[in-house]
This record gives structure tokens, C-alpha cells and sequence, in this order.
């Protein structure tokens, strides 16, 4: 190659190397500075498509599973509303029993009397629990709070003689897929029907259509029970409070059931979630034991690059000797 003044290819190539060098120097430090192996677009185009996609999922998944939670703790907090019900009947059905006794006299039947309102109004309160503003049970007319998915007569109940009775249901759709459509998946959260579950059909006195937790208004075969605390303990039988507490027995397995399937929906979506950020992670995180080794050896092109480039720099000065 002759010499010459004007042109110095190996300088410019020299120069080319160096900015190669550089630039694959800056993004090791970038990767290792964020921890992420794709910063922008550039560095992989399809990869960031399908991470930024899987990222979104994560994020639905990650509300999902919280909504199932608060979901389970709508039904946890129903349960213990269902059991305190559940001990309140039973209480009364003691009541009941207990002034059938032939040793006691009115006063005394009197006396169980008091204490069976009260515990009628005590189921009253019960059946208008809410959680967060929703209400806990449905009054079989549907509730204020929330929006019910209602069907007539959707439900059936067996009772213990193998008799079975439609009654109307009440509903919430609790959506457990990300895709938010029902058809993915979803559980229906029963808004339990306390007006059924109370119901004891006809009373003593002939009074029907009502249950347990009506408070005194009415007259003795209405749909109330009498303000008279002899007859009101009286109005009910044995065995109606019996069929009564079979039907919250029913209630509460219905509940468990449900409360059941959330959990298992939990731990499936959970496991999800993991997956997703495993996948999410083999694209978008950068290998550090792998990028040190890169950044390590970028950093010796460069300052060798930058030796090379300043040598060749100087090839041109062999001319000058040529001219003195």
C-alpha cells in the first residue's frame, strides 16, 4: 500500500471498530444497570410483543385472584352469619320444647315468650347483614344492594323424607379468568334466600307465607306472628323448627361448597401467575453471569480499539520524515 496523507483507511476502519465496541459496551451496562435484557424495541421486536402481552395478563391475573379473596370473604363472613342464625333456631326450638313442659305454668310460658321475640327480632337484624355495603342474604324478593342474578324457582331443596321444593335463588357472578367473559370461567356466589331457609309454612293459628325472622305486626293467622307472648311460642311446632334447621344445615354446606371452589380457583390462578412470570421473566430478564462476561469483554475491545485507533492516527506521520 503506498503511503499517502490524504486517506488513512486504517484509521477509519479503526474508528468503525472502536463505535462497535463502544455502543455493545453501553448495553451491557444497561442490561446490567437494569437487570433486563430487552430495554427497547430495538433489542428484540417480537420478544417485547409477547412479554408486554404476558405482563398485562400478570396484571389481570394478579386482580383476579384479589377479587376471589374478597369473594371468600363475602362467604366466610355470610357462614358465620348463617351459624349465629343457626344457634338463634336453636335456641327457639329449646324454647318451644321447653313450654311444652306441663309443670309450667302461663307466666312461665310467658317468659319463654320474651325471649323468642327477641330472638325473632335478633334474626330480623340477621338477615340484613351486609358486607361493604352488600347485602349478605336475600330476602326472597331480591336486595338494594348490588346487582342479583335472579332465578324463579332455580333452586330445589330435599328435605329429609326425600320431598323436594323449588324455591327462587339469588345470585352473584364472581368472573375467574382473565379474559372476563363467563364462558372462560366463573363461580356463582349464592346470596342465600333467608326468607325460604326461615320459612315454616303454616302456622297453629292458620297464619302462612312468612318465616322466623318477621317481627310482630300482624294478627294471629296473618302473615305475622300474634304480639301475644303466649301464642307466639305456641304458633310454631317442634318439627317445623326441625325442617327449619335442616334448611340452614343445607345452606351452610352450599356456602362451605362454594367457598371451597374460590380456594381451589386461588391456588389455581396462583400457580398461573407463577407460571406467567417465569415465562415473562425468560424474555424480558437479562442472565447477569452471562452479561458480566459480555461487558468484560466489550470493556477490553473498546480500550484496545481505542489504542488501535490512536496508533493508526500516527500512520500518516511516516510521510513527514519522507518530505524533511
Amino acid at each position: 500500500m503506498p503511503v499517502v496523507v490524504n486517506s488513512n483507511a486504517t484509521a477509519t476502519a479503526s474508528s468503525f471498530n472502536l463505535t462497535r465496541a463502544n455502543d455493545a459496551l453501553r448495553k451491557s451496562l444497561e442490561r446490567l444497570s437494569t437487570g433486563k435484557r430487552i430495554n427497547s424495541a430495538a433489542d428484540d421486536a417480537g420478544g417485547l410483543s409477547v412479554a408486554y402481552k404476558l405482563s398485562s395478563k400478570m396484571n389481570r391475573t394478579s386482580a383476579i385472584i384479589q377479587n376471589s379473596q374478597n369473594a371468600l370473604s363475602y362467604l366466610q363472613a355470610q357462614d358465620s352469619s348463617l351459624s349465629a342464625a343457626g344457634k338463634i333456631v336453636d335456641r327457639m326450638a329449646e324454647l318451644r320444647t321447653m313450654a311444652q313442659d306441663i309443670t309450667k305454668n302461663t307466666g312461665d310460658i310467658e317468659n319463654y315468650s320474651k325471649e323468642f321475640m327477641e330472638l325473632q327480632g335478633q334474626l330480623n337484624q340477621i338477615q340484613k347483614e351486609k358486607f361493604n355495603g352488600i347485602s349478605l342474604f336475600s330476602t326472597g324478593t331480591g336486595t338494594s344492594s348490588g346487582i342479583l342474578n335472579t332465578s324463579t324457582d332455580g333452586g330445589t331443596y330435599i328435605d329429609g323424607d326425600g320431598n323436594s321444593l323449588n324455591y327462587d335463588t339469588f345470585s352473584r357472578t364472581l368472573q375467574t379468568h382473565d379474559s372476563g367473559t363467563t364462558s372462560d370461567g366463573s363461580v356463582s356466589i349464592n346470596v342465600i334466600n333467608f326468607q325460604f331457609m326461615l320459612s315454616i309454612g303454616t302456622t297453629a293459628s292458620g297464619g302462612t307465607g312468612f318465616d322466623l325472622g318477621n317481627i310482630n305486626a300482624g294478627s294471629a293467622g296473618g302473615s305475622e306472628l300474634t304480639n301475644n307472648y303466649i301464642n307466639d311460642i305456641k304458633e310454631v311446632s317442634v318439627s317445623q323448627f326441625i325442617d327449619v334447621i335442616a334448611r340452614i344445615a343445607d345452606m351452610r354446606a352450599e356456602n362451605g361448597a362454594e367457598q371451597n371452589r374460590v380456594m381451589q380457583r386461588i391456588d389455581l390462578l396462583q400457580s398461573n401467575l407463577t407460571n406467567i412470570e417465569a415465562a415473562h421473566g425468560r424474555i424480558m430478564d437479562a442472565d447477569i453471569a452471562l452479561e458480566s462476561t459480555r461487558f468484560a469483554r466489550h470493556n477490553i475491545l473498546v480500550q484496545a480499539s481505542a489504542s488501535m485507533t490512536a496508533q493508526a492516527n500516527q500512520l500518516s506521520s511516516v510521510a513527514l520524515s519522507l518530505i524533511g
